[in-house]
């Protein structure tokens, strides 16, 4: 069977994204402005915290926070192996380490009760991850972490406008932290966000990503322009207060965001829409395990991640995806084990076996494609070519 290409993921761009970007540039005003400024009021009101922080990644925001929370070397920090590897690194930034639980198989998060067993003496932090987009067990891992007085950090990089019992994502753990890579629910380009109420988080990360200079005295506001130098109070552009990196987001990817934010309600309906087909597709198939939204929970579809039954082997998932991309149909083994990448097992000598729950599920999942343009037709297509590849691995094994 030969198709048209059908991506893995796509971004979707309307004249309003092109409107703002192009006022910007016409502005003259290309980094530290107005742009950031909204951008940074529209994420935190969706996630209903009082503070937003615009910077240059997720990545960069999760290593941000560690360092406001002042983790660093002798520090544990509890988090999953089964993420995008930014999850983990970033605990490694800043001198830490990372003390990985398997995972509940339902919802692909971390086991709640593993991430209390695994807390000791030196545990300062959980680094809670959405997968998926999936918030479920936040509420949980929030409680955790306020009984045992350590920090949580949502990593709700793959969440935006996902909500558990009412409560949108960001707002569950002490600090949270967005991504808007371009395969994510909104795009800025590159950018990400760190929300939270605690104004001293806030302001730590506003100064770390500013390359450390002061900050004005009343957080949040903006002094006059003919006072500001770069964002920074007249006199202070050169003074700095602490080690600091260049991490801010620009104001022609703030204007992206900016016009995604103000269309995210159509956004997420998109993928909502596109998930339901897929669903209703694939649904009949004994042979896979469908993504699970349980009671309460509002998935913010970010990829549509399916998984083989627990007989198959690593080896057919990836014929499976091998056969897919010779159709051209955008797949990828969502996700690798962070504890199984060679860097982790030589660093600290994690082997096979260690999250076996985490383990077989990363073996036999894999990402369709997934983005707001994806039509009924398209979504058949990829069923029709699951369909085939899974009957011949069957064949196979008779």
């Amino acid at each position: 069977m030969s198709v048209k290409e059908i991506p893995l993921s796509r971004p979707d761009i309307t004249d309003l994204e092109e409107q703002l970007v192009l006022r910007t540039l016409r502005s003259g005003r290309l980094s530290i402005g107005p742009m950031v400024e909204q951008f940074e009021k529209l994420v935190a009101a969706q996630s209903q915290c009082r503070y937003g922080v615009a910077v240059n990644s997720g990545t960069s925001g999760l290593q941000l926070v560690l360092q406001s929370l002042n983790i660093g070397p002798g520090d544990e920090v509890i988090t999953t192996p089964f993420s995008f590897i930014a999850s983990a690194n970033c605990i490694l930034t800043v001198g830490a380490t990372p003390v990985f639980v398997d995972i509940d198989p339902v919802t692909l998060n971390m086991d709640p009760a593993r991430v209390e067993a695994a807390i000791t003496r030196r545990t300062k932090a959980i680094i809670a991850v959405e997968t998926f987009g999936n918030p479920a067990h936040m509420d949980a891992y929030a409680q955790i972490a306020a009984r045992h007085e350590i920090a949580m950090i949502e990593d709700c990089c793959e969440a935006l406008g996902a909500t558990l019992k009412g409560r949108p994502a960001g707002h569950f753990g002490r600090v949270g932290v967005f991504g808007f890579y371009p395969n994510k629910q909104i795009t800025t380009g590159e950018g990400g966000m760190v929300v939270t109420d605690d104004s001293r988080i806030a302001e730590m990360c506003r100064s770390l990503r500013n390359q450390g200079r002061p900050l004005p005295a009343n957080l949040g506001a903006t002094p006059p322009l003919e006072q500001v130098v770069g964002g920074t109070p007249m006199g202070s552009w050169l003074r700095h207060e602490r080690l600091g990196y260049n991490f801010r987001l620009s104001e022609i990817n703030a204007a992206l965001g900016v016009a995604q934010m103000r269309r995210l309600d159509e956004i997420l309906q998109k993928r909502q829409d596109v998930a339901n087909l897929y669903f209703a597709r694939l649904a009949g198939n004994p042979h896979l395990i469908l993504p699970t939204v349980l009671p309460g929970t509002t998935m913010s579809w970010f990829v549509f991640v399916v998984r083989l039954a627990p007989s198959y082997r690593a080896e057919e998932r990836d014929r499976v995806i091998s056969g897919l991309r010779r159709q051209d149909i955008g797949t990828a083994d969502y996700f690798p084990c962070i504890h199984l990448q060679p860097f982790y097992q030589e660093r600290f000598g994690f082997r096979p076996g260690m999250f076996p729950i985490a383990e077989s599920v990363a073996q036999r999942t894999f990402a369709l494609p997934f983005h707001n343009h994806l039509t009924a037709a398209e979504v058949d297509i990829v069923g029709q070519a699951l369909d085939v590849l899974i009957g011949q691995e069957n064949l196979t094994r008779a």
